[in-house]
């Protein structure tokens, strides 16, 4: 049973896509719903419908879900097979429920395809202008239990035959720009490397400055004290 709350003058709503940051965003959420002791809710945006979601996708939905009544939120809504743009579908659900704060992840729009189509922040301004916005950036630490890791420094990923080069400086043929993370007690650059693809977060392992394949790394990702979330 679901913890009647004080405050109904206020609601968040937490906005998630697939990717580990996911969860980081559910932690935020519910540590502001919290503060505020006002309704929570957790809305994920899919253009597919959802029997045809691959088991990946469905795996971050269920354990976004197990978050969600974990941290008695008033609700988890999936807006499946959705051809609207989010910005519409999010400002929707903003005005249905009367929400007043609502948390997203930062998006992987491009500088200049934010010019050229406008971000989904302008847009939720124009939609919802009395709505606080809290825009929340790749994490810049990385624990888990078995592996601790360095302050995650800017870095980016070059195409090297069927892999990719681990650099440290932009040059015009980079594919993807990100954070990465390297492991305690080695020489070389071996690690995680933190990026945004199709508006997915991904984090892949990097072995001595080589990615061989733009796979997710499943981790237990805790967030440092530092980052001031947990």
């Amino acid at each position: 049973m679901k913890k009647t709350k004080v405050r109904m003058d206020e609601g968040i709503l937490v906005c998630v896509y697939y990717g580990p940051n996911g969860e980081r965003l559910i932690q935020r959420g519910c540590k502001i719903a919290n503060m505020l002791d006002c309704p929570l809710y957790i809305l994920t945006v899919d253009p597919t419908p959802y029997d045809e979601l691959d088991a990946e996708k469905t795996n971050y939905i269920t354990r976004w879900k197990h978050l969600a009544d974990q941290h008695s939120a008033d609700a988890f809504i999936i807006k499946d097979n959705e051809k609207r743009p989010i910005s519409k579908v999010i400002a929707e659900i903003a005005r249905e429920k009367n929400i007043t704060q609502i948390v997203l992840g930062q998006t992987a729009q491009s500088r200049w395809e934010q010019i050229a189509k406008g971000s989904i922040i302008n847009s939720l301004l124009r939609e919802i202008p009395f709505v606080d916005l809290h825009i929340i950036s790749v994490a810049r630490y990385l624990k888990n239990p078995d592996r601790n890791f360095e302050k995650g420094v800017r870095a980016y990923l070059v195409k090297e035959h069927d892999n990719y080069r681990l650099i440290f400086k932009h040059i015009k043929d980079v594919e993807f720009e990100g954070i990465f993370f390297k492991e305690f007690g080695t020489d070389f650059n071996n690690g995680i490397f933190k990026f945004m693809k199709d508006q997915e977060t991904l984090q892949v392992q990097v072995n001595e400055d080589i990615v061989s394949e733009l796979i997710n790394v499943e981790m237990d990702t805790n967030l440092s004290d530092e980052d001031g979330y947990l």
